[in-house]
């Protein structure tokens, strides 16, 4: 029997997420991928409009946002509830069986706390349990995941909030990914002349948010690629929407070493 074929997994995040053409887009890219797909998805901004409703003005450090308890409250009810079941709803609808699942599902994602002071309940990705994931694309369904996780430590238990595109780098190397696509507003990743980067080596990386080129959500996106590169994941790209059927679009991260690359 030929081994399953490795899948794709797409961070869908940024406006792009209310996107009429994205469910189509997917769905299509579920057909062409033979059903090896994978989505990750945020909802940042609406939880940035239910924290302001409720009195609590958002605070992100390094694109990450600070989870306070009130947060947190919100990150589970719009993450694995609101957005995940629209966008499960809108991909039935275009055709691919999508199944939602959060983070908690089966302690699929379970993250380790990274400072309460600091960030509040925010974790970072600690171990990736893809038995779930395998089980749903071996049986034809295409999984639709929140990044809100297990606690790590079962003297404390609860969820933590994790940053969506750490999430997914964890989840695409956990699964020795094709390809992780981590989908922003913009083209590609632009340099300080705002023209695209066909493709950025991980110093190079390093260079444009050491120099604050690439800044916030940018900085997170590029510090995912390189935890997914090293994970094993064979081919990070960063674009947008159109990008996501062009295999040439965007912006490809390789690894600075080429040994690596040739891994």
């Amino acid at each position: 029997m030929n081994a399953p074929v490795a899948p794709v997994v797409v961070k869908l995040g940024g406006r792009t997420q209310g996107d009429p053409a994205l469910p189509s887009t997917l769905a299509a890219l579920w057909t062409a991928t033979g059903g090896r797909l994978v989505i990750v998805h945020g909802g940042g901004d609406q939880i940035s409009a239910l924290q302001r409703l409720r009195g609590e003005e958002p605070v992100f450090v390094g694109g990450r946002r600070v989870t306070t308890p009130l947060a947190l409250e919100l990150v589970r009810m719009v993450l694995s509830g609101l957005a995940n079941k629209q966008l499960v709803s809108a991909l039935t609808a275009a055709g691919a069986p999508a199944v939602g699942l959060s983070g908690e599902d089966a302690s699929l994602l379970r993250a380790t706390l990274v400072d309460l002071e600091a960030f509040g309940f925010m974790g970072t990705p600690a171990d990736v349990d893809v038995r779930v994931i395998t089980t749903l694309l071996d049986a034809g369904f295409l999984p639709v995941i929140s990044p809100v996780a297990a606690n790590d430590d079962p003297t404390v238990g609860g969820a933590l909030n994790v940053n969506g595109d750490d999430a997914a780098a964890a989840i695409a190397a956990a699964l020795g990914a094709a390809e992780l696509f981590l989908m922003i507003d913009v083209a590609a990743v632009l340099d300080a002349d705002k023209q695209r980067i066909a493709t950025l080596s991980l110093d190079e990386a390093r260079g444009l948010v050491a120099s604050g080129v690439a800044g916030g959500g940018m900085a997170a996106k590029l510090d995912a690629s390189a935890v997914a590169l090293a994970g094993g994941v064979a081919h990070v790209r960063i674009g947008d929407l159109a990008a996501l059927s062009v295999p040439d679009a965007g912006t490809v991260i390789v690894p600075s070493d080429p040994a690596v690359a040739s891994h």
